[in-house]
């Protein structure tokens, strides 16, 4: 069973982002926890009403929470009415970095998906921060959809890499199976400027071809050191569906999930983006 966490805010942008996940995992049993942090709402209801005590703000919180995570669960079944798919209501008077990574941990959960902005929508960027944040500190894949993104089935893939880092099976078998169902071609992008490959990067090429052996894969070499404009290049003349990247330390993802980045390059992504994490769950 794919177990799938989606945090709300009950922007229109989460809700796009649930009716992407949904169509995405209809072929799959699926669980999804769609999960409310409420804090920073009972931060601002403190603000705003100064007479009341710690504890009744954070009740008016929960209580608005719960009748709008109602009302989304309604919006959803009425959608996708799949009996392949369960669903679990969340609240918690928590940070959504906190609460995501303890569900994660608690249920472990498979992939994260979510908007790439929330209520506090700022055109300028690509991500917002709670989607960055998410991006770069929990340890799950994570699927970034764009607003207003209308659910395309994933036919092309693009996957950038510079086989350098040893790819976690785990994420590359979620990445297989979840694009199988829509008979994918996953075109691998390796950046150089020479074809040549090391002994250690022929042996991670390899092991993407096990993994991913469910699909069609296309390996390219593009003889380029811009890095972010070679991808942008590529989604917009290949016609992508998804851009699939790992997010590490060491490798050039960092390049895209810094806010600072994005805005200094240019670079809007108007596609899901899916970042594998290369990290060891504690």
């Amino acid at each position: 069973m794919r177990k799938i966490l989606i945090p709300t805010d009950f922007s229109v942008n989460a809700m796009n982002a649930i009716n992407y996940a949904v169509s995405l995992f209809k072929y799959d049993v699926s669980e999804f926890f769609i999960m409310h942090a409420y804090q920073d709402m009972a931060y601002a209801y403190e603000t705003s009403s100064s007479n009341k005590t710690v504890q009744n703000v954070a009740e008016v919180a929960k209580k608005a929470a719960k009748k709008k995570l109602e009302n989304t669960l309604e919006k959803i079944q009425t959608i996708s009415p799949n009996p392949r798919h369960t669903y679990n209501m969340i609240l918690a008077n928590n940070t959504l970095l906190d609460e995501a990574h303890k569900i994660v941990e608690k249920e472990n959960i498979d992939i994260i998906v979510m908007g790439t902005k929330g209520e506090t929508n700022n055109k300028k960027l690509t991500f917002g921060s709670h989607t960055l944040q998410v991006l770069k500190y929990v340890d799950c894949p994570v699927l970034a959809v764009p607003e207003n993104y209308r659910y395309t089935q994933p036919k092309k893939i693009l996957f950038p890499t510079d086989y350098m880092i040893p790819y976690k099976r785990r994420e590359l078998k979620l990445v297989c199976e979840m694009l199988s169902s829509f008979r994918s071609k996953i075109d691998v992008l390796y950046l150089s400027k020479t074809q040549t490959l090391s002994k250690r990067q022929e042996d991670n090429q390899n092991f993407l071809k096990e993994e991913l052996c469910k699909n069609k894969l296309n390996f390219n070499v593009e003889n380029s050191h811009d890095i972010v404009g070679s991808i942008y290049r590529y989604v917009k003349e290949n016609k992508i569906d998804m851009l699939v990247m790992v997010n590490s330390k060491h490798t050039f993802s960092d390049n895209i999930l810094f806010q600072s980045t994005i805005d200094e390059l240019g670079l809007h992504l108007d596609i899901p983006f899916l970042a594998l994490q290369n990290i060891e769950r504690n």
